[in-house]
């Protein structure tokens, strides 16, 4: 089964995830981030898995800490729960139109950490959600799900609708790129390993 549990706790944060690639649930997200709690469910909705995001932090503070660690507890779910990568599709790419805006997200499950990050935002903010925090929560997943990500906004004016199309064609990548291949019968690499 694909399935993995990761808790992570530092004098910042406080982090519970449980995600299951092969089952499609209604995602249980608390993170204290109203606008972030909104993207981790499109994850879940677009990515056709079940999610569960458990989170405290020093919000008192800012959302950095608790979006940053809740990338890095999300990347090593999806790194956990991939295991040894057989079968797998590999590659994901979606272009994705919400309303005004179009964003495109490629995933490679390479095992080699990356990440591309060109989304120019209309607006520093989304209510009081930083914007810059965006590409921070795909660096720390990227880099700790050990996987290529590429994520290009490619216009938008309205900085919600950029943001949420972002997310949603992430969860559509991640789902194309999760996907078990009946014809994958090992890693799919000629190198025989990821």
């Amino acid at each position: 089964m694909r399935t993995s549990q990761v808790v992570r706790q530092t004098k910042e944060t406080k982090i519970e995830i449980a995600l299951d690639l092969d089952r499609v649930d209604d995602a249980k997200i608390d993170t204290g981030i109203g606008f972030l709690d909104h993207m981790l469910t499109h994850i879940a909705r677009h990515g056709l898995l079940a999610l569960t995001v458990k989170a405290e932090g020093d919000l008192e503070i800012d959302a950095h800490h608790t979006v940053e660690d809740i990338g890095i507890c999300l990347g090593k779910a999806f790194n956990d729960a991939l295991g040894d990568s057989k079968g797998i599709t590999r590659f994901g790419h979606v272009a994705l139109p919400m309303d005004e805006a179009l964003a495109e997200v490629s995933v490679d499950l390479s095992g080699r950490p990356f990440l591309v990050y060109e989304a120019k935002m209309p607006s520093p903010k989304v209510g009081d959600f930083d914007s810059e925090l965006v590409e921070e929560f795909f660096r720390a997943f990227a880099m700790n799900s050990r996987a290529t990500v590429h994520i290009v906004l490619r216009y938008g004016t309205n900085a919600h609708h950029c943001i949420e199309a972002i997310f949603k064609a992430f969860g559509r990548a991640l789902s194309q790129a999760c996907r078990l291949d009946p014809r994958v019968q090992d890693v799919p690499s000629t190198k025989g390993i990821l």
